[in-house]
This record gives C-alpha cells, sequence and structure tokens, in this order.
C-alpha cells in the first residue's frame, strides 16, 4: 500500500472514530467531535450537513453556559458562518460570523483579525454596508498597528466601496485616498489604478468631470500598461462619463463606442455594462436631436433588459 492509500485510510478511519465517539462522550468533548466532523464533510462539500453538525456543536456548547470553551464556540460559530456562506444565505452568515469575531476580540485571539475581514466581506456582500465600514475600520486600526500597510489599505478600499453603495461619495473618496497612499508606498501598482478608478467613479457622482477626468486617465494608463482589458474597460467607462459631464458629447461618445467594442470582446459578455453604456449614450444622442437613433438604441436594449430582468418561472 502506497503512503497515499495509507493517509487516506486513516483520513476515513479517523472520520469514522468521531462518529462512533458521540454517544460515548458528553459536554464540551462531544461539542468538539461535532465540529470536528462538520470540518471534515465541509470539506467534501456537504454544506448543509456539516451545517447541521455545526449547528449542533454549538447548541452544546451554549448549553454548557460559562463553564464552556470560548474558543469551541467561536470555532462552531464560524463553522457555521463558512457553511452559510457557501449555500449562499449571506445575511445569515455574516451575523453567525460576528458572534465568532465578537468572542475572538475578547479574548484577543490572534485570528480575530483575519475572520473580521472575512466578517466585512460578507457583510459587503449581503448589502449592510454601515457594518461592512463599523468592521473594516477596526480591522484597518488593527493592521496599521501590525504594520500591515497594505492591509490596512484593503480594508479602506471596502469601505471606500461601502460608503459609495450608500451615497456617500465624498466620505468613498477620503477612503479611497487614503488606501490609494498606502498602496501607492507599498508600490501595489495596480491596486493604486483601481483606488483611482473609483475615485474618478464617485466624483463623476459629485458631477466634477474635471478631476474625475484626470483621475480616470492614471487608471486607465496603468490597466493598459499592464494589458488588464478588464479594468481598463470600466475606466474608460468613467473617462466617458466624465467627458460627458464636462460637455464633451462626441468625445463621450467615442469613448463610449470603445468601451463596448471592448465589453463585446470579452466572452461572456457583460450585458449589464454593455446596456448601462448604451442607455447613456442613447441619453447622449437624444440630446443631439438625433431621436429616432436613440429610440431604436433603447428598442433594442428592450429586449435584452427583458431577458436580464426575467427571474424565471420555475422549471
Amino acid at each position: 500500500m502506497s503512503e497515499d492509500d495509507e493517509a487516506g485510510q486513516d483520513e476515513l478511519i479517523t472520520e469514522e472514530m468521531l462518529w462512533d465517539r458521540i454517544p460515548e462522550v458528553e459536554g464540551a468533548e462531544r461539542a468538539s467531535t461535532y465540529y470536528e466532523l462538520s470540518a471534515r464533510i465541509y470539506a467534501r462539500g456537504q454544506y448543509d450537513e456539516a451545517l447541521a453538525l455545526a449547528e449542533t456543536a454549538c447548541d452544546i456548547y451554549s448549553d454548557l453556559g460559562s463553564s464552556a470553551s470560548s474558543e469551541g464556540l467561536a470555532q462552531a460559530y464560524s463553522a457555521i458562518g463558512y457553511n452559510l456562506n457557501q449555500l449562499k444565505r449571506m445575511d445569515e452568515a455574516a451575523t453567525a460570523m460576528s458572534k465568532a469575531v465578537d468572542i475572538l476580540r475578547k479574548n484577543k485571539s490572534p485570528i480575530a483579525l483575519e475572520l473580521a475581514c472575512t466578517l466585512g466581506e460578507w457583510w459587503y456582500s449581503s448589502k449592510n454596508y454601515q457594518k461592512v465600514i463599523d468592521t473594516m475600520q477596526e480591522c484597518a486600526q488593527e493592521h496599521l498597528l501590525d504594520g500591515n500597510e497594505v492591509g490596512a489599505a484593503n480594508d479602506l478600499h471596502l469601505i471606500g466601496c461601502a460608503h459609495r453603495e450608500l451615497g456617500d461619495f465624498s466620505a468613498a473618496i477620503g477612503s479611497f485616498v487614503e488606501a490609494r497612499a498606502l498602496f501607492k508606498k507599498n508600490r501595489e501598482v495596480i491596486h493604486v489604478a483601481r483606488c483611482d478608478q473609483k475615485i474618478a467613479a464617485s466624483y463623476v457622482s459629485l458631477g466634477n468631470g474635471e478631476i474625475a477626468l484626470e483621475t480616470a486617465r492614471k487608471a486607465i494608463d496603468v490597466f493598459e500598461t499592464a494589458h488588464d482589458h478588464r479594468r481598463e474597460t470600466f475606466a474608460l467607462f468613467e473617462y466617458g462619463k466624465a467627458q460627458i459631464l464636462m460637455g464633451r458629447l462626441d468625445d463621450g461618445l467615442s469613448t463610449f463606442d470603445q468601451v463596448i467594442q471592448s465589453a463585446t470582446d470579452e466572452d461572456p459578455k457583460d450585458f449589464e455594462l454593455i446596456v448601462d453604456v448604451e442607455t447613456r449614450m442613447a441619453s447622449v444622442i437624444r440630446s443631439q436631436g438625433r431621436i429616432e437613433e436613440a429610440d431604436e438604441i433603447l428598442r433594442r436594449l428592450a429586449s435584452v433588459s427583458e431577458v436580464l430582468n426575467d427571474q424565471g418561472e420555475g422549471a
């Protein structure tokens, strides 16, 4: 038997032993056994079963009250969170993970920061943007205390994205500028450009076309140099919006054409982006008095939008 075969057999025996142990143990040891089983079954992608086992472990730890291992309870909550995340139940996943983070922070656990960063991303996925800001501000401070400037920059970038979603574009710019400075200090060229693209988008939202144009140009230059065509496309989109804001309508339409060409070359195609760009083009064309041309674009886009907005009626 090869070493790989022996390792596989040991893994199988270990799981069988865990199942056999459950009737023989109580309290924290029983909870720990359920947690270990949950971890193994999670690794196999059986998230519903792994979730049930993690919830059982959590219930046992909770019933033990003050005598329970706080670290064990935190592990159980985090396991619940990871399984819910895989099952796309994002709000529930973030709620479970927040309980784990609270416990670990009180215990000054070294893994609290890592899980808190994961929590911030999950809050973002569940669209709880204020919770993103609250969570990631604490993470950024901890990263800076640890001397991890890139980690803090990533935290600030996510905070900026959350501010944008809340419509607070001035605060978003502030966060992106802070993140950009840290990324630049650490020579993270692509990440600097990512910040520039989002700063430009925020200035577009504030109606400041001049600064948006200048900042978007910086992002385009980096992405073009890096041959990062996907990001270059989005930076070009902001550049075109800025041109329109400044009254340079023909230039803006020409830039939007570039965006469309790039977007339609991608596979799979980002139809939401394409519809957004062409809708803006139709609006500009209409403002130039080309009513029939604008109406034809919107008529054509309606067929695409109908598909995108259709939630389906089931099998």
